[in-house]
């Protein structure tokens, strides 16, 4: 037997062997490039090629300060990065032997955009990474998967040894929309060099494709440093240095039987086809905006495609039929058929299109099907967040940071396959999670949500933390699912962004790591907040319950006491601090323009969520409004029979049962359909509607700002078949009601706006089993009706009397 000090010293032995193993086990599968030269071809290069070996120096530095140089000559010593593309002369090294050699001829290498990344002679000293284009794009692309797979830190860069790589893109259109105008909240305030450098990160991650807003939405943005003509000009200079298709979002939003309207419109686009020298492709929405019959578009398209051609032979316009009917959709497939115009580069499906596959279908198979997908909004849009909590559509609102990386990956399984591609609808940096998950999955389709945020932090954020914030994000997507109040992981998600802050404070500057700690924050807060003033709002209830002691009034007084302990003792002010220090380093760092006072955002609507950040999550406002109401009621009866009714809204009794709709936290009878992994479109399974009223800052009960049109009904078990029944509902304009499939008759007829109730009695013979199943019929005369005006429900009671 040993002794302990033996044992002790032979435990030691052995760990630090092991650890000796380990390091040189991952020095052995790791090439150092922290003394690497980019080696490139000698002569005139394509300029995407040139582009590629610029782009990977001058991202390396700033990400490591290493200088790579660029030379035409084989570095005698040290690690080389040999770029190359296409049928050309290759760089060659001095020793051949140390060339991998020509690929096979089916490999994907050898199809467009397509590249082989490939590392060898790790441990030596004269390692090579080859990067070898099918064509120059290829070269480009090569390099933004060097840069994803980098394992890096100041002063020392290295990539895994066995890295050995030949991949081409699943889709030929890869793009993202990134518009100059007013309406976005912060590409309006980016000059040249900023749009380079992001149209460059877009790159990295496989994007092709850039589409430019150059004339819609004419507002003048505070925040713009170039004129919208010179800028859209720059755009299509940029991308032709990286060989990227320039498209541009052209709507008609005025009628085209204006002569004089139509020729000021031709007559700018003519202007800019001029002083584009790249231009690839038009963009011309057929409705959202504009509203011309298709018959003037498809005529106004050929006159337009006769200046495009004159300027730019091989562009091509292409149009999507947003908001047609099906006779106008009929028409354009009838007119395609029939004229199969060369100009036309095919269809693109956005919001309010016809279905994709429907459309894939009908069209020709010369045309093209661009996807047009909406990544940048959660609420009111194609794409909503399902069964959002209402907190978050109080505060987050419509364009806050969105990382929905699992979901966009059904989306793109959904739609793929019908598809030649996308672009992008974005109206900020917000959802650049978003631009990325596209991206790679347009490329490789297979690529699964963590490892595409792997390579996005580990090339955004570095090696060290990369694994960290990969789950990071994920785990700000899931902060978004179920009730906020019990999503208790939304406060574990603030821990560890709180960690990965100190654990790399060198990226305070960093936008992409500011807008997740952003998230992090704001809705670790907006939970706290929630709990806190709904238990703030139940303490108000109590009180007014009590009203027939101490008389209304003073129930009233204390209850506004106690609501107003949310503006009076407000919780978590370090968090809130941290919020309004995140908005501020953003609008420096991005112009990310978080509020409208502060940073001119160009609509409360439009990404504002620091005016959002203590908004009411109870019903505070609608509940003073309701106090200053009952205080001039005739009766003290009156009065109290007002607090009662206040007091017992969502607490309606034994046997009586509430449910607030649209709001995920309190709906437990809501029948709900398929989960989102088989139902992305949420077809089988409404998602609820949140309206936006008094730009955000709306006094109703917040129970009337949700709402369904409609649920797949309510189900209720364990009545008592001896008691009478009534239905209660809250909503907007009709309501046609069914129990248990009979259709109800109304006992209580209102006009049905909103905050009115409208009642049904429930016929004995329908609950003998103690089972009830209410249902609505779709109203039969609103399909021509704006979604606004529609019918809707918002609030269901069964009442027990």
């Amino acid at each position: 037997m040993y002794s302990s000090h033996a044992r002790l010293t032979i435990t030691v032995f052995f760990l630090m062997t092991s650890l000796c193993l380990l390091a040189n086990s991952h020095a052995a599968t790791d090439i150092n490039l922290t003394k690497a030269t980019i080696v490139v071809r000698s002569g005139t290069l394509p300029a995407a090629e040139q582009m590629a070996a610029r782009v990977l120096a001058e991202e390396v530095k700033k990400r490591t300060g290493l200088n790579w140089p660029i030379s035409t000559v084989w570095p005698k010593r040290g690690v080389a990065v040999a770029i190359s593309s296409g049928k050309g002369p290759t760089v060659n090294p001095p020793d051949m032997s140390r060339h991998p050699g020509n690929p096979d001829k089916d490999s994907p290498a050898l199809r467009p955009e397509g590249f082989r990344l490939a590392a060898e002679g790790a441990g030596t000293r004269e390692a090579t990474v080859w990067i070898t284009g099918a064509d120059s794009r290829g070269a480009l692309f090569g390099v933004g998967q060097l840069l994803r797979s980098l394992n890096w830190a100041r002063g020392s860069a290295s990539l895994p040894a066995n890295l050995d790589l030949a991949t081409a893109p699943a889709l030929p259109i890869r793009g993202h929309q990134l518009g100059y105008r007013h309406t976005a909240n912060s590409y309006d305030g980016w000059d040249e060099k900023q749009f380079e450098q992001y149209i460059r990160e877009l790159a990295l991650f496989g994007a092709n494709s850039v589409e430019g807003i150059p004339f819609q939405d004419d507002r003048k943005s505070p925040h713009m440093p170039l004129p919208r003509a010179e800028m859209n000009r720059k755009f299509s200079e940029i991308c032709a240095r990286y060989e990227m298709d320039y498209w541009i979002w052209a709507p008609a939003d005025f009628d085209l039987k204006d002569a004089t309207k139509r020729k000021e419109h031709l007559d700018k686009h003519e202007a800019l086809f001029r002083a584009c020298p790249r231009l690839d492709a038009v963009f011309f929405p057929g409705g959202d905006p504009g509203d011309n019959a298709p018959e003037l578009v498809m005529l106004y398209l050929e006159e337009l495609s006769r200046l495009l051609a004159q300027h730019h032979p091989h562009a091509k316009i292409w149009l999507s039929m947003q908001g047609f009917e099906k006779p106008q959709v009929d028409f354009v497939h009838a007119w395609i058929n029939e004229k199969m115009p060369d100009w036309l580069g095919g269809l693109v499906a956005g919001p309010s299109s016809p279905p994709i596959p429907e459309t894939r279908a009908r069209l020709p198979q010369r045309y093209g099907l661009r996807d047009y997908p909406d990544i940048t909004h959660t609420v009111r849009c194609q794409y909503p967040v399902a069964w959002w909590d209402p907190a978050y559509h109080l505060t987050l609102g419509r364009e806050s940071a969105n990382p929905r990386p699992v979901f966009y990956k059904l989306i793109q399984d959904y739609f793929e396959p019908y598809t030649s591609g996308f672009i992008t609808y974005s109206d900020g940096v917000h959802d650049d999670v978003n631009k990325a998950v596209w991206s790679r999955l347009g490329w490789q389709p297979n690529a699964e949500p963590r490892e595409i945020m792997l390579e996005y932090t580990r090339c955004f954020f570095g090696a060290a933390v990369a694994k960290s914030a990969a789950d990071g994000i994920l785990a700000l997507e899931k902060n978004w699912e179920g009730p906020l109040a019990d999503n208790g992981s939304v406060d574990a998600t603030l821990v560890l962004w709180q960690q990965l802050e100190r654990k790399a404070p060198e990226l305070r500057n960093n936008w992409r790591w500011q807008l997740c700690l952003l998230r992090a924050y704001y809705d670790a807060y907006t939970r706290q907040r929630l709990l806190y003033e709904s238990e703030l709002e139940h303490e108000a209830n109590q009180v007014l319950a009590n009203a027939r002691r101490s008389g209304t009034d003073a129930a009233i007084n204390a209850a506004l006491v106690v609501l107003q302990r949310a503006v009076t003792q407000p919780i978590h002010k370090d968090w809130r601090a941290r919020i309004s220090e995140l908005c501020a380093e953003l609008f420096k760092s991005i112009k990310l323009q978080t509020s409208v006072p502060l940073y001119q955002a160009s609509g409360y609507e439009r990404g504002a969520v620091l005016d959002f950040v203590d908004h009411p999550l109870n019903n505070r406002w609608w509940l003073e409004d309701e106090f200053s109401r009952i205080r001039k009621l005739p009766s003290e009866t009156d009065k109290l029979k007002a607090l009662e009714r206040i007091h017992t809204w969502e607490t309606p009794g034994p046997g009586s049962f509430y449910d607030e709709v649209g709001n995920i936290a309190k709906s437990p009878h809501i029948i709900r359909g398929e989960g989102i992994n088989t139902d992305p479109m949420m077809e089988k399974n409404p998602n609820p509607g949140y309206w936006w009223w008094d730009d955000g800052s709306s006094r109703k009960r917040l129970s009337w700002q949700t709402s369904m049109d409609w649920p797949l009904g309510l189900a209720y078990h364990h009545l008592d078949p001896q008691a009478t029944y009534r239905v209660r509902l809250t909503g907007y304009g009709q309501a046609k009601l069914r129990g248990n499939g009979q259709l109800l008759i109304p006992t209580r007829e209102t006009k049905h706006e909103i905050g009115e109730f409208k009642e049904f009695s429930v016929p004995a013979n329908l609950i003998q089993d103690g089972k009830l199943k209410l249902t609505f019929d779709l109203p039969a005369d609103e399909a021509q009706l704006n979604w606004r005006q529609q019918s809707r429900v918002s609030e269901v009671w069964l009442l027990k009397d």
